[in-house]
């Protein structure tokens, strides 16, 4: 077993995430197996017909998996993702929390709840990796 990873370290790695930082998305908690992100939405998210665009609430969601999966410090690869979308978001903000349902040494199991500024669930992610033998290094910079 690794020894724990600090939530300040692991945040600073995930801000290195390209994409994530593009498009908005902050990580704002993390610890063994569970993360918080938000978003708040900008015009730029939103689709044709002024909904949240279904790839942004899946990207959220997909930043929150991956902290959560990886924060051990241990190297973890998505090898499934699927999501629902129950109901549109309202409000100008939406967070992901992303929590363990079940792990063992190589496959995790994680759910990610999608929440708009009232509180209500607008979609579920479901997420499982796979658990590599490499360690992440947390000190990294780009």
């Amino acid at each position: 077993m690794t020894p724990p990873v600090a939530k300040e370290a692991v945040i600073r790695y995930f801000k290195q995430d390209r994409f994530a930082e593009f498009i908005g998305i902050e990580l704002l908690d993390v610890a063994e197996g569970w993360s918080r992100a938000r978003l708040k939405i900008k015009k730029h998210h939103l689709n044709a017909v002024d909904y949240v665009h279904g790839g942004v609430l899946f990207s959220l969601a997909d930043l929150a998996f991956a902290a959560a999966v990886n924060s051990r410090g241990l190297l973890a690869v998505a090898i499934n993702n699927s999501i629902s979308y129950v109901k549109s978001v309202e409000g100008d903000v939406i967070f992901a929390e992303a929590r363990e349902i079940s792990s063992n040494q190589r496959i995790a199991s994680y759910t990610v709840d999608i929440t708009d500024a009232t509180g209500q669930v607008v979609s579920i992610f479901q997420g499982m990796a796979y658990r590599k033998r490499a360690k992440i290094d947390f000190t990294k910079k780009d």
